[in-house]
C-alpha cells in the first residue's frame, strides 16, 4: 500500500520552504524579486591573434547549454575581443535544444553563433583577414 504525499503548494518550490513559509517565516515576502550576481572565473582561449584581438574557439560540439552561455559571458566581459568558433560541423543540432515548431528542427551550433553575435567558420573556410 503506498501512501500519497499532500500537494505541494504552488507557491513554494520545496516542502521546506513551504513549511517555513507557512510557519516561522510566514508574513515574510517569497521570492519577490531576482538579483543579478557575477562569478569570477578564466577562460583559456584555443589560439588568438592577438593584433586583430581575435580570440579563436575550436569546438566540436557543445555538451550543455551551461558551457555555450561561458562563451556569451566572455564576450560579454571582453567586449575588446571578438570570439570566433571553428565548429567541426556547423549546422550539428544543439544536444540540449528543443525541436521548433516551425519546422520540427532543432538550432545548430551556426544558428546558436549567430543568434549571439558570434562569427564562425569550419577548418576549411576560416576567412584570411582574421589571420
Amino acid at each position: 500500500m503506498s501512501r500519497s504525499r499532500p500537494r505541494l503548494s504552488s507557491k513554494y518550490r520545496s516542502r521546506l520552504e513551504e513549511r517555513l513559509g507557512e510557519g516561522a517565516l510566514k508574513g515574510l515576502l517569497y521570492e519577490p524579486f531576482r538579483l543579478d550576481y557575477t562569478q569570477e572565473k578564466q577562460y583559456t582561449p584555443d589560439f588568438v591573434n592577438d593584433r586583430l584581438k581575435i580570440l579563436f574557439e575550436v569546438k566540436g560540439f557543445f555538451r550543455t547549454s551551461t558551457e555555450a552561455k561561458k562563451y556569451v559571458d566572455v564576450k560579454k566581459c571582453n567586449p575588446d575581443w571578438s570570439v570566433v568558433f571553428i565548429f567541426s560541423d556547423p549546422t550539428k543540432p544543439l544536444p540540449w535544444s528543443k525541436r521548433r515548431v516551425s519546422d520540427g528542427k532543432r538550432m545548430t551550433h551556426g544558428e546558436w553563433a549567430a543568434m549571439n553575435g558570434f562569427s564562425y567558420c569550419t577548418e576549411h573556410s576560416i576567412r584570411k583577414e582574421w589571420l
